[in-house]
């Protein structure tokens, strides 16, 4: 087969915006200092070794606000695919491909996060470059089922313009990296909000001793849950009953008739867990459960309209393919002994947790669609009232 070479430069004004409303885990890292397991060096998803990232952020005029982001389990998915489960938690939502990753117990393909409206461009754009980089699908080669999941952004976006493109998914696919990487409202997560205040990516890492293996656990989120703002609980502090009337979002009168009920009003999450431990499908199916007492930890109920749906895979246990595109046995000696079974799940609960206070505390005020804001979190005044009741605490101990 022959390959046309196909060259898709970001406009510069994507580029720039990106730069000016990314931001680094360091918020979280200077400001929340709690847990009780170690964090990895970038406190993020890429703390797991062979794990990638990268965002496009679509910021233009007045009502683009909106993005794609996508992991890399490995540098080569559909040859050394990574076993893999997911759970849809509340169904109100998409996450493509899980089907066929729940049958056959791995991941293949890069997973993509973006908005509700250009999922399936985004499943395209995954499809041009596998086919690019495996030139036998669909001839003496299988077909992919590319995993794609999103987020209704459209408070803050104009979703009808459906701004990510295919072209523009499969060059993403070509620039993912290593090392730290920009959270808050950047990549799919441009457009997201969750309690009424700004969020969208976060991510956060745990580190398990080293008589208990020494693995990671790494947590991506995009966050735009519509939990009620008087839940939020950030490090054990109701903070959110503070704060239950201030820093609300603003609508003019011409926005008036975005806010609706149903998938508008309830949000989602979408949840990417990552771990060099050994475990094969059942497992990690058992490990993505364990993000929901995470987000009871901050505080989130998962309404009926929301779409929370994860995704968890192991970077050591693997299936390869030969020559022949046969794919073998899996490797990798699991995890059978339960403590370490334990910590993992206490990790990923823990990541979750931090990952999602992580999109809160990296997000920033941000105007879109017909002059809608949505403020960030006040992180200084949140940073107060919990040194406020851990002084309280000593005090009374």
């Amino acid at each position: 087969m022959s390959r046309r070479k196909v060259s898709v430069r970001f406009p510069l004004a994507l580029i720039l915006a990106a730069l000016c409303c990314s931001a680094s885990a360091a918020p979280l890292r200077a400001a929340l200092e709690g847990g009780l397991y170690a964090r990895g060096h970038f406190d993020g998803i890429t703390d797991v070794p062979g794990v990638r990232i990268a965002h496009l952020t679509k910021i233009e005029g007045p009502n683009v606000r909106t993005g794609a982001t996508v992991i890399f389990p490995d540098s080569d998915p559909w040859n050394v695919k990574v076993a893999a489960a997911s759970e849809p938690y509340n169904g109100n939502g998409e996450m493509t491909g899980t089907h066929w990753v729940d049958e056959a117990g791995y991941l293949e393909t890069p997973i993509v996060l973006t908005d509700t409206l250009d999922i399936g461009l985004a499943d395209d754009g995954v499809i041009t470059w596998m086919m690019q980089r495996y030139p036998q699908i669909g001839l003496s080669d299988d077909v992919p089922l590319p995993v794609v999941a999103e987020c209704d952004d459209q408070t803050l976006n104009d979703i009808r313009g459906r701004h990510i493109s295919s072209q523009d998914v499969t060059a993403l696919l070509r620039t993912a990296k290593s090392g730290q990487f920009s959270r808050g409202s950047v990549g799919a997560g441009t457009g997201m909000e969750a309690f009424g205040f700004k969020a969208g990516i976060g991510s956060a890492s745990r580190v398990l001793p080293a008589k208990l293996g020494g693995y990671v656990v790494g947590v991506l989120v995009n966050d735009n849950t519509a939990s009620s703002r008087a839940f939020l609980t950030i490090d054990g502090v109701h903070v959110g009953r503070t704060l239950r009337n201030q820093y609300l979002p603003v609508f003019p009168k011409r926005a008036s008739f975005i806010r609706s009920r149903g998938r508008t009003s309830d949000g989602s999450i979408i949840i990417v867990v990552a771990t060099n431990a050994p475990l094969d499908h059942r497992q990690l199916y058992a490990l993505a459960k364990r993000v929901e007492l995470g987000m009871g930890r901050v505080g989130m109920t998962s309404h009926i309209g929301s779409g929370d749906i994860f995704i968890a895979f192991s970077t050591s246990y693997l299936y390869k393919r030969d020559r022949n595109f046969n794919v073998s046995s899996p490797t990798g000696q699991l995890v059978e002994d339960t403590d370490v079974l334990n910590e993992l799940y206490g990790a990923t609960v823990e990541a979750t947790e931090y990952a999602i206070y992580d999109a809160l505390f990296s997000a920033r005020t941000m105007t879109g669609r017909e002059g809608v804001t949505i403020y960030g979190l006040p992180v200084e005044r949140v940073m107060k009232m919990i040194r406020a009741v851990r002084t309280v605490e000593s005090g009374a101990q």
